[in-house]
C-alpha cells in the first residue's frame, strides 16, 4: 500500500542509506511533478539525487517503485498482529493500520501526499497500485492465519480494509481542491478506517 512506506523507516536501515533514499524520492518527485511521469527517466533522477544509476537501483527497482513501493510491509503486519487476537480479523486489521497511521510524521505525511497524487494522475500505475496492494495484504494475511484466523476470514478482513484505504489515498487530490488545502493523507486514510469500522 502506497502509505506504508512512511512507517518507522529507522528501524530498516542505516541513517546513511536513509538519507540516499530520501534523496532519490525527493529528486523523482520534483522531476515527476516538473516534467511529467512518462519523461522522466531513471538516469535524470539519478544525477539530479547525485547518485549512479546503479544506486538508484539498489533503493527503487524500478521507476515506478519510487511511487508505488513497499518495503515496509512487515510492518504494517506487525502493527496488525499487536491487536487483540479475540476482536474480529476487520477489526484487527483495521486497528492495526490506524496504530501505524500514528506513526507518521509531517514531513513524511507531505512527502506521501505528493506520491499519491503523482500516482491518482497517472492512469498507467494503476497495475502497479494493484501489486504493491497485493504484498502488502499477502504479508498482513500471513500473519493473520499464524495467529490461527481462518485464511479466507484474513483474506477478506485485509481486503476490506485495504481497499477503504487505497480508494480514499486515490481520492485525496481531489479533496486538496477545498477550503484550507484539504485533509492531510493521514486524515483521509483514518476517516477511511473510521468509515469501515462504523459499517462493522
Amino acid at each position: 500500500m502506497l502509505v506504508t512506506n512512511i512507517a518507522v523507516m529507522t528501524t530498516l536501515t542505516t541513517p546513511r542509506a536513509l538519507r540516499t533514499r530520501a534523496r532519490i524520492l525527493d529528486a523523482a518527485l520534483d522531476l515527476f511533478e516538473r516534467q511529467g511521469y512518462e519523461a522522466t527517466t531513471v538516469a535524470q533522477v539519478a544525477e539530479a539525487a547525485g547518485v549512479t544509476q546503479m544506486t538508484f537501483f539498489r533503493h527503487f527497482p524500478t521507476k515506478d517503485a519510487v511511487l508505488v513501493s513497499d518495503p515496509y510491509d512487515p510492518l504494517l503486519a506487525e502493527a496488525v498482529a499487536a491487536q487483540p487476537t479475540e476482536l474480529p480479523p476487520v477489526e484487527r486489521v483495521r486497528r492495526g493500520m490506524l496504530a501505524a497511521l500514528g506513526t507518521i510524521e509531517p514531513v513524511e505525511d507531505a512527502t506521501a501526499s505528493r506520491r499519491v497524487a503523482l500516482v491518482a494522475r497517472i492512469p498507467a500505475l494503476r497495475g502497479a497500485v494493484a501489486a504493491a496492494t497485493a504484498e502488502t495484504e499477502a504479508a498482513i494475511v500471513e500473519r493473520l492465519v499464524s495467529d490461527g484466523v481462518p485464511r479466507l476470514d484474513a483474506a477478506v478482513a485485509t481486503a476490506a480494509c485495504l481497499g477503504a484505504c487505497t480508494a480514499a489515498l486515490l481520492a485525496l487530490p481531489d479533496l486538496a481542491d477545498g477550503p484550507g488545502g484539504g485533509p492531510s493523507l493521514g486524515e483521509v486514510v483514518t476517516h477511511a478506517l473510521h468509515v469501515l469500522g462504523e459499517a462493522s
